[in-house]
């Protein structure tokens, strides 16, 4: 049913976001597009070539004039016939373009992932591609792009292919044993010469679904939670750390009373810091509610920033981490700095000692940059899959009391689930979600 829509109909939207700007892009992709580019621009321009053109309206009046490209199929980003409209980004000119259009056969107005969507059913990406590509749209930092670029490569495809592959020749092994056990040139057993092969398979997959949280640290940003009593400095550093006015910044005690969060680029990593209520007991109910959430936020995080007002120094309890950055605030007012009393002593008036703790928070971000250029599974529907594949695996090799064909089909679907992670198979019930996260027009 998906294959007949797409060849019947031809999608339109605006590709280049927000209105009004210098130049819009109008983007079409499907059967219908070389006659509509006939009915706006005149021609179809050659393929790949822009060309200056008058776009005129279904009354031949003008709509605008400027650039026109075709894209003629399979050789497309869809694998269809596509084309281009470059014109001015009014909202007036953009909106008589798309009313021109809609008012064209066959043609509606695409959905959020509709181009990329095509060019997956169309065999022009795999589905880790097309995830790879959202997350290259969505990129803010530079470790994201680059992640989001070797992931957009065909590396896990030909990873899992090969997996898949080798499950595939296990299963032949165990099918051939079981339909010409009498035949002489066929294996009598594949024990040695599978189940070994197939462990070492399993605790490969385990590997590198373990690789996951490095994935989702990038993808998503490493947590940093700023802990200690109240009036520690806590909303100050991270007004300092964000330079602007992000926290409200008092005297008076318990003015933050929930988490608080921005997003920061630290050396290229995208990094969440979070601010929490003041940590103190005997609080009022509300301020207590903040205090809960913030001790519960922090046993999540990455790191914890532990301030203590360096002119004052209180003491609260912490959740048990391993990484606990102890830091003391308002150097600015101490006569003489303490030694080896914090790992680190700012000022967020100052700015003493706020080059050396966001070089200390780079430091922790590095092993994660590193990571920008490994095959990981980088979703959580990846993960999952891999799971599958390996519990699988190991129910095939474990079970050696069952009969070959069963574990033969604990191997089929192992393979199944890894053929799932690109779209290979059985991925229709996803396609859905997936494509829905892209933005309009791509």
């Amino acid at each position: 049913m998906i294959n007949q829509i797409l060849h019947r109909e031809t999608i339109y939207a605006l590709s280049s976001g927000g209105l009004p700007s210098g130049v819009a892009v109008v983007r079409l992709s499907g059967p219908h597009t070389r006659s509509i580019v006939e009915q706006i621009a005149g021609s179809v321009p050659p393929a790949r070539h822009a060309r200056l053109s008058r776009f005129r309206n279904g009354g031949g009046e003008t709509i605008d004039r400027g650039l026109c490209i075709f894209f003629p199929g399979p050789t497309s980003f869809t694998g269809e016939d596509c084309a281009e409209f470059h014109l001015h980004g009014g909202r007036g000119v953009v909106r008589a373009m798309l009313e021109m259009i809609s008012s064209c056969k066959g043609t509606r107005a695409a959905e959020a992932g509709a181009f990329t969507q095509r060019a997956f059913l169309n065999g022009k990406m795999d589905l880790t591609g097309a995830e790879a590509l959202a997350d290259l749209i969505d990129a803010e930092t530079e470790a994201q792009r680059r992640f989001a670029i070797v992931n957009g490569s065909d590396a896990h495809r030909r990873l899992y292919g090969g997996w898949r592959q080798s499950l595939l020749q296990a299963r032949a092994f165990l099918e051939a044993e079981l339909d010409f056990a009498d035949e002489a040139d066929v294996p009598g057993s594949v024990s040695d010469r599978v189940w070994d092969e197939l462990k070492a398979l399993q605790k490969m997959i385990e590997a590198h679904a373990a690789g996951y949280r490095r994935a989702e640290i990038v993808r998503e940003g490493l947590s940093i939670v700023i802990l200690g009593a109240p009036n520690s400095g806590k909303s100050s550093l991270l007004n300092a750390l964000a330079k602007r006015e992000v926290a409200i910044v008092t005297d008076e005690a318990g003015t933050t009373r929930d988490l608080l969060e921005v997003s920061l680029d630290i050396g290229g990593m995208k990094v969440n810091m979070v601010d929490t209520a003041g940590i103190r007991e005997h609080a009022a109910k509300v301020e207590a509610i903040g205090i809960e959430r913030a001790l519960k936020r922090a046993s999540e995080a990455d790191l914890i920033l532990y301030l203590q007002d360096a002119t004052d120094p209180q003491t609260v309890q912490l959740p048990e981490r391993l990484r606990i950055l102890q830091v003391g605030t308002k150097a600015d007012l101490l006569p003489m700095p303490p030694v080896g009393k914090w790992d680190r002593l700012v000022s967020a008036v100052s700015g003493e000692g706020l080059p050396q703790l966001l070089d200390d928070i780079e430091k922790l971000c590095q092993p994660l940059q590193d990571a920008t250029g490994e095959i990981l599974p980088f979703r959580g529907r990846h993960v999952e899959e891999l799971q599958k594949a390996a519990e699988q695996i190991k129910a095939a090799v474990a079970n050696e009391e069952l009969d070959l064909e069963l574990r033969a089909e604990d191997l089929r679907q192992a393979a199944d689930a890894l053929g799932r992670i690109c779209g290979e198979i059985g991925t229709e019930d996803i396609l859905g979600e997936i494509f829905s996260s892209f933005c309009i027009g791509k």
